[in-house]
């Protein structure tokens, strides 16, 4: 018959094993990474693109969801359709997105040209990249969700006019001079582009109506006067559906017509 013989083990090495079991077990949990979900609010940060990076203006980002994407190509809004394939792959259909002239085009168009079509993902812990079938790259971080200013109290500076598809900038000679706050209380001030107005909205969840407006009456010509013709009708159309997302708004009348804006920050 087979025995087995009690082998004594010192305390000392007992105890260097202990340590040593529980010094690999949190090497191992220590060098477990979790990976970021693909869905999320990411900033852009640069592009990889003809053997050239090109790196992206601040406000270039991307939200992530499960049927769609939007955000900015860094001046221009984009939306997209998303078919996700698990964590490793997405295919993207370009949808609408505004065409203003804007100060990084070489950037934006680059995007645009990148951000479509089936992309592979590349998940870090602080990093998701989306490559082309050529090699070329989106890399982004991790980005808290801008928070959406309220349509009301907020100073909104119109950015662009929409007529359909088309979105156009506002001319040089407007840029920053047209803007309008609605009070909480639905009270509507503002400036046309070169005369200054008020008036009293109705609203109903997403939708406001202005009524008539009382403005100055300067004699306004050229660019400035096309703005300023341009908002007094739209802001004459009812009712008028407004969309949100982070500072950006949307203000579009039944007609399609309509105007992006931003909300103005303290120094503007």
């Amino acid at each position: 018959m087979r025995t087995f013989r009690h082998v004594h083990t010192p305390a000392g090495l007992v105890l260097v094993l202990v340590l040593a079991l529980a010094g690999c077990g949190r090497e191992q949990e220590s060098g477990s990474v979790v990976l970021p979900d693909v869905e999320g609010s990411w900033a852009v940060e640069s592009l990889t693109t003809e053997g050239r990076t090109l790196h992206a203006p601040d406000s270039a980002r991307l939200t992530i969801g499960a049927t769609e994407a939007t955000g900015s190509y860094g001046c221009n809004g984009l939306k997209a359709a998303l078919v996700h394939d698990g964590s490793a792959a997405v295919t993207v259909t370009p949808g609408p997105r505004t065409a203003m002239a804007c100060p990084d085009m070489e950037f934006e168009t680059a995007f645009a040209k990148l951000f479509k079509g089936r992309l592979t993902i590349d998940r870090g812990p602080d990093r998701l990249t989306l490559k082309t079938s050529d090699g070329s790259t989106i890399a982004m971080s991790p980005k808290p969700p801008v928070p959406d200013a309220p349509f009301t109290s907020t100073e909104w500076i119109v950015e662009s006019l929409i007529s359909g598809e088309t979105v156009s900038s506002v001319p040089a000679e407007a840029a920053g001079k047209a803007r309008f706050l609605v009070t909480a209380d639905l009270a509507v001030s503002g400036n046309l582009g070169c005369n200054r107005f008020s008036a009293r909205a109705t609203g109903d969840g997403a939708e406001v109506t202005f009524g008539p407006l009382t403005s100055t009456r300067m004699a306004c010509a050229g660019p400035v006067g096309e703005v300023e013709q341009a908002l007094t009708t739209l802001f004459a159309a009812s009712p008028l559906r407004w969309e949100i997302q982070g500072r950006g708004l949307t203000l579009k009348a039944p007609d399609g017509t309509g105007l992006t804006a931003k909300a103005a920050t303290a120094v503007e």
